[in-house]
Order: structure tokens, then sequence, then C-alpha cells
């Protein structure tokens, strides 16, 4: 299993792979904006769980393991904010899918995507919802 920094790691390396041919560590430390070492640090426990290959000051590479995962991982985040934004969440919705990534299990992940989809499906019922909370936000202005 994954720690939260390595899930962040794994899906940069995999958001950067899908775009560009070569990805190096410069390229994971400026776009986490963490320094070198960290990153390097974390390429080693990556290249052990099997989901990269990479030698030092070389390219990154995801395995198949490590594909699969990131690929996820992104699915996970974007499915998230999609939520945010389904339930009128008044946050900056890509922070706050970084903050609940890490800490939500499988099942609720698949309740929460069952939701999105079922509001999708359902715009009439959607519309009430989103209805109710302007009018429940006009209601918290007005107090």
């Amino acid at each position: 299993m994954l720690s939260p920094s390595l899930e962040d790691y794994l899906e940069e390396i995999y958001r950067f792979s899908v775009s560009h041919d070569i990805v190096r560590v410069t390229d994971i430390s400026q776009k986490l904006n963490v320094k070198l070492p960290s990153v390097t640090k974390a390429m080693g426990k990556l290249r052990a769980g099997g989901y990269i290959t990479y030698q030092k000051y070389g390219v990154i590479g995801l395995t198949d393991k490590g594909r699969q995962t990131g690929g996820y991982l992104v699915e996970r985040n974007t499915l998230l904010q999609e939520f945010l934004r389904t339930i009128c969440a008044d946050c900056d919705v890509a922070a706050e899918a970084e903050a609940m990534e890490h800490y939500l299990s499988k099942s609720t992940i698949v309740s929460i995507q069952r939701f999105t989809v079922f509001m999708k499906e359902h715009p009439a019922i959607y519309q009430r919802f989103v209805d109710y909370v302007q009018e429940n936000k006009r209601i918290n202005k007005e107090r």
C-alpha cells in the first residue's frame, strides 16, 4: 500500500507520462514543488514496490502495475473533483479533492461514483438539489 506522498508522486508520473515521452526527476520535482533528493528517495520506494523503472539520473518509466495504479489515482482525483462540483461545494475543488483522496476507502469512492452518475442520469433530481442549495445559500446570507 502506498503512502499519500507516494500516491502523489505516482499520480504525477502517470500524468506526465501521458503527455511527454520522457519523465525525469526534475520534471516531478518542479511539478510537485519538492527538492530533488526527496523525489529521488520516493523513486527508490516506487521502484522497490514495482511501480516504476528508474536508474539514478535517468528516465522514469511506469511498469504495468505503475500504469494501472497511476491511472486509478488520476481517475479517483477526477471523480472527487466532479463530486465536489456536483454537490456545489464552495471550495478550491482541486485542493479539496487532493486532501480527500488519500483517506477514503475504495467502497466510499465507489459510492461517490454511483452518486455522481445517478445525478447525471437524473437531471431533474439534480436540478432540485441545485435549487435547494441556492435557496439555502440565499437564506443564510439574509441571516
